[in-house]
């Protein structure tokens, strides 16, 4: 087995610096290691250099702190001869069949393969179906003789980051890790034990890989129910986040999920379908996971009907109204527009000739939708004007930063997807 160097002797290269990578490289380099940043994204090696950040829930000094103890981002992956453990945090996308997409990871592998040794270790953090590791990751290794185990450790850890979560710091968050070998499970757990309180062993990669799909999918489902029973409630002239707040006085057997727009973010819309594709190879249908995403991928449209309402109560066509969205990141006050159902709904009611516009304070444009001009959508500033003159204001995403009272004052009329609102006759709960 690979002997454990003191921190400062060992050197962390972390492929991919995004909302998962990046904050794992700060606490590595917190910890005393020398960390390289590989990204193929030549913008983000840029502003890392010059300790700038590009994610909003990062302050440009914690990139300076870390840039000035040694952390380095490059797109040379010869660099990776350097490092002695090796951690993949890559996009898993579903493709156009909602079937997994691990083009990301294989196009990585490829690219480092020729520079990997003996003695180094290497762990995949990236969401994925069980067995990828040891199906894909593994068969690669081989190829260049290493046994794994004995001159190579291959790991899995999922990440369990939180973007703008502050109850929780990334060193706090117990950490699942499961090996190709005892020896690879051993070498994992004594690398990851030195940044974080707590790592928990599991018996195999393929036990650590559904852990993570079991964590999304169980929130999957439930919010997949709240979006259900909303609609449900809505019909029966029942608040649905009146009940949830009632229900959740129970102290023991409910936990509260909240309703909204549908779901966004990397993870769960995307994982669940991840083990409902592989679960096919088995004979078996997903049948709770398919209808949890049937239901969340369809909150769109439900919201889109309720603008609609609101505006034939007004007398106003949806395709002559003015339409401004409020908030577009996927979760509130964190700038991640992936997966994001603002987005849908923006599209949604572009289609039907609306005139619509966005205002949200952690994304400046949206490259996703484009103007007449076939330009990037901009955001616009919440001011009385704007919010008098658009015919109705959506409540997309719930920032905390946000003026409820001036919203509500100078809004005719509101569509509340988050339940954020009070109750009051020109705001409608969707």
């Amino acid at each position: 087995m690979t002997k454990i160097k003191k921190n400062h002797q060992i050197t962390v290269g972390i492929i991919g610096l995004g909302y998962v990578g990046l904050p794992l490289a700060l606490n590595f380099s917190r910890a005393g290691m020398k960390v390289i940043g590989f990204e193929a994204n030549k913008e983000f090696c840029n502003s890392i250099n010059k300790s700038k950040s590009y994610i909003s829930h990062i302050a440009d000094l914690e990139i300076k702190n870390a840039t000035e103890r040694g952390f380095t981002a490059v797109s040379d992956y010869a660099q990776i001869a350097k490092c002695n453990f090796i951690i993949l945090c890559l996009p898993t996308p579903l493709n156009t069949h909602r079937e997994p997409d691990l083009s990301y990871i294989v196009k990585a592998m490829d690219q480092i393969l020729p520079y990997l040794k003996k003695g180094q270790a290497l762990s995949l953090e990236s969401t994925t179906y069980p067995g990828t590791t040891d199906e894909i990751i593994a068969p690669m290794l081989e190829t260049k003789k290493f046994i794994i185990g004995k001159d190579f450790y291959l790991i899995y850890s999922p990440e369990r980051e939180d973007p703008g979560n502050k109850d929780f710091a990334l060193h706090q968050i117990p950490k699942v890790v499961g090996g190709m070998t005892k020896q690879c499970l051993e070498v994992g757990l004594m690398f990851y034990s030195k940044i974080l309180d707590s790592v928990v062993p599991v018996s195999s990669t393929r036990v650590a890989e559904m852990t993570k799909l079991l964590e999304n999918i169980h929130r999957s489902v439930n919010i997949g129910l709240v979006n259900e029973m909303k609609i449900i409630s809505d019909a029966m002239g029942i608040d649905i986040n009146e009940v949830i707040t009632a229900a959740a006085t129970k102290p023991f057997g409910f936990v509260p999920y909240r309703p909204g727009p549908g779901l966004g973010g990397h993870c769960i819309p995307i994982d669940p379908f991840y083990l409902s594709w592989k679960a096919k190879e088995y004979g078996l249908n997903a049948r709770f996971i398919e209808l949890a995403g049937e239901i969340n991928i369809n909150m769109p449209n439900w919201v889109v009907n309720k603008i609609n309402i609101g505006l034939n109560s007004k007398n106003i066509a949806l395709s002559q109204s003015k339409i401004l969205i409020l908030g577009v990141a996927y979760k509130k006050n964190v700038s991640d527009v992936r997966e994001s159902p603002s987005i849908t709904i923006i599209d949604k009611l572009l289609s039907l000739g609306s005139k619509v516009m966005y205002a949200d304070p952690y994304v400046a444009e949206l490259s996703e939708i484009t103007n007449s001009k076939n330009k990037p959508l901009r955001g616009s500033s919440i001011t009385p004007a704007l919010l008098k003159k658009c015919d109705c204001v959506v409540l997309a995403t719930d920032h905390d930063s946000f003026d409820y009272k001036k919203i509500i004052k100078y809004s005719s009329l509101i569509v509340d997807t988050r339940g954020r609102l009070p109750k009051a006759k020109k705001i409608i709960q969707a």
